[in-house]
């Protein structure tokens, strides 16, 4: 649950959409995979020697999709974000200097991971139990509450999904966004949109009075709208009153641990001193100390 606008540009709202990249990811992951003939099979957990390998090749492929602020590709055709732009300071680290990113749809991440089109998810994917039966996690890079992308002036006065719920109003997502489940648990049919910025069109056209996203995403769409705007952020919960924590991360496939663990340590140094390198990373993209956490993916996987 995700411009350069290189690392020190906020967003502008003018990245290539993530439809319009699809056929060219298509042909760069068929590349991927044959290219990868000597991974592992996906299967159970097991070590890997993945890392090593991209270390002697000197660059490794991350899926992204067109989600700012959290990955996307800018108007100069750079991959950018705050999870690739995390993975070029820890691949750097690691030895691998060329950072590969091959955009899809957001619903294609797993799949596409599974496949061996991209050695790593770097979209800031949300880490929920479903995910981590098919995925290893990275521990999370942020928290993240829900807002919502309402028309100008929030006439229903929206602030939950139980305000949605009660008032029978529309309610519109993104491709496998975690919001989904989320809206369901309260009853609500959730209307499916490619992204953000289709689904800031369908709340201004009236098709739908909300659209739910995380807070950063929501608030970077509307800036500049005339006719919508952001809910205040909060914390969901759903329907049984289970908080619904929205926390992103890096994804790796089950064969491969060691590469997970590697990419883990490098992310644990970035927070140290309260979090002041990975700070730097990425509050350009609007993440700020209330984002930060300690948390990890054992926690989150359940």
């Amino acid at each position: 649950m995700a411009p350069p606008l290189r690392a020190s540009t906020p967003f502008n709202g003018k990245g290539i959409s993530r439809r319009s990249l699809l056929a060219g990811a298509a042909a760069a992951g068929a590349f991927g995979v044959a290219g990868c003939s000597r991974a592992p099979d996906e299967g159970e957990v097991e070590g890997g020697d993945l890392l090593e390998r991209l270390r002697d090749k000197g660059s490794v492929r991350i899926g992204i999709a067109s989600e700012p602020p959290f990955g996307y590709i800018n108007d100069e055709g750079d991959a950018t974000g705050e999870a690739p732009e995390i993975a070029k300071v820890i691949f750097k680290r690691l030895g691998v200097p060329e950072v590969k990113a091959i955009p899809v749809d957001f619903s294609a991440l797993i799949p596409g991971l599974k496949a061996q089109q991209f050695d790593i998810v770097s979209a800031g994917m949300y880490i929920t139990p479903d995910r981590c039966e098919q995925v290893l996690f990275a521990d999370p890079e942020y928290i993240m509450p829900d807002a919502f992308i309402v028309k100008k002036g929030n006439p229903h006065n929206i602030k939950t999904y139980q305000d949605i719920a009660d008032k029978k109003l529309k309610i519109a997502s993104g491709e496998a966004y975690a919001e989904i489940a989320t809206a369901e648990s309260y009853g609500l049919k959730v209307e499916i949109y490619p992204d953000q910025v289709a689904g800031l069109n369908a709340v201004t056209t009236g098709r739908v009075d909300a659209f739910a996203g995380t807070n950063v995403t929501v608030e970077t769409v509307v800036k500049g709208a005339r006719k919508a705007e952001a809910t205040p952020a909060f914390t969901p919960k759903t329907a049984d009153g289970k908080p619904a924590i929205g926390a992103g991360g890096f994804a790796f496939r089950l064969s491969e641990k060691n590469f997970r663990d590697a990419v883990n340590k490098e992310l644990h140094k970035l927070k140290q001193n309260d979090y002041e390198e990975l700070l730097k990373i990425v509050s350009p993209f609007g993440f700020g100390k209330t984002e930060m956490t300690d948390l990890t993916a054992k926690e989150l996987c359940g």
